[in-house]
């Protein structure tokens, strides 16, 4: 386990160091904690998941459970090169969100400390690393190609795949494709579609086939505008369908008042399960641990599957969960994905898509 030096201890030369973090990301910082709380103390959290309103949530009910809470929102590759980069000092006490590939990096490079959270027999083990208890699983997600229903209607049929966008001319530049490779949402998608196509004869794992609908998905596509919402493009008739994780759809549908149906490919979805693991190195571990035995609990997961439309991995949060997210998620079927390979090649897979197809 790496140390943490003396002068990254939660004092002043620390907040100085997540100041220069806060000008690349959202900081929210909740109030001091309530005298004689159950949990008092700090801690800065980086995650890939707390937009769309639900970091200013959590640490709202993170102050009233007696924690502080400085959240730094960045996509989840731009979280993992942050911790990565920062091992030797690090600033993070906790990080949340992140998929299993992302986790997996970050394991491989001892960034992580093992922690087993007082909820670890109410979740599947397999769905995390329960083997070393490095981190451990949150919420499951299916990450989907969504359309606007108002674009369908009569004998237009929706894409039903992703391969539909750049084989149907009716599709073509009508669909949202990203323009950066550093969320987390963006790479699952990327790598949905390159797993279907693994050859360990082709190009980084990947057959000539695998590439060549890649270049096409690009090409055939309206390039997503920075600062403008999918779904605000949607409601303006820019484009008719894109990339989406289920708590976004309920989100933003209720924002742009929108109807928008999710593709149901015949081979599944990308399954994401986020997780929560503890920053090796931290100087605040007793309250980081504390934290993630709070945030993982039944009562939270449940109210933030309520807040969120999210769906719990704990399973005594179900009953109580978001129903509709829930049934949602359960009626698709997920797509065999070879994570340890996706893990192995994603960083060559999107430097050559920058390359070559941006």
């Amino acid at each position: 386990m790496t140390s943490r030096p003396a002068s990254f201890r939660l004092t002043r030369p620390r907040r100085a160091a997540l100041g220069l973090v806060a000008t690349a990301a959202l900081v929210v910082a909740a109030a001091c904690s309530p005298p004689g709380s159950a949990a008092e103390g700090s801690i800065v959290l980086y995650s890939n998941s707390i937009s769309d309103g639900r970091g200013a949530w959590l640490a709202e009910q993170a102050r009233e459970a007696g924690f502080e809470l400085q959240l730094v929102d960045l996509g989840g590759g731009d979280v993992t090169n942050r911790l990565l980069a920062e091992r030797n000092a690090p600033v993070a006490d906790v990080v949340m969100g992140l998929n299993d590939v992302y986790f997996q990096r970050l394991k491989g490079a001892d960034v992580l400390q093992p922690y087993t959270p007082a909820w670890s027999d109410l979740v599947d083990p397999t769905l995390g690393d329960s083997r070393d208890a490095t981190y451990w699983p949150i919420v499951r997600e299916p990450i989907m190609l969504v359309s606007d229903d108002a674009a369908f209607k009569g004998a237009t049929r929706a894409p039903q795949d992703w391969p539909d966008l750049w084989t149907r001319d009716d599709l073509k530049g009508r669909y949202e494709v990203p323009t950066s490779l550093g969320g987390a949402t963006t790479q699952v998608v990327l790598a949905g579609i390159l797993a279907r196509y693994l050859d360990p004869a082709g190009e980084l794992g990947v057959s000539a086939q695998g590439w060549q609908q890649v270049k096409r998905y690009f090409a055939n596509g309206s390039p997503a505008v920075q600062g403008t919402d999918l779904y605000a493009r949607m409601a303006a008739g820019e484009v008719v369908a894109g990339q989406m994780w289920l708590t976004g759809k309920a989100s933003r549908e209720a924002e742009y008042g929108l109807s928008t149906s999710p593709a149901r490919p015949a081979l599944g979805v990308p399954m994401a399960v986020q997780h929560v693991g503890i920053v090796a190195g931290t100087d605040a571990s007793s309250t980081a641990q504390d934290f993630v035995d709070w945030f993982g609990s039944a009562s939270v997961q449940a109210a933030w599957s309520r807040e969120f439309s999210t769906v719990p991995t704990n399973q005594d949060a179900l009953a109580d969960a978001d129903p509709k997210a829930v049934a949602l998620t359960d009626s698709f079927a997920t797509q065999e994905i070879d994570w340890q390979v996706v893990a192995r090649n994603l960083d060559a897979w999107i430097e050559k898509i920058e390359l070559e197809y941006l």
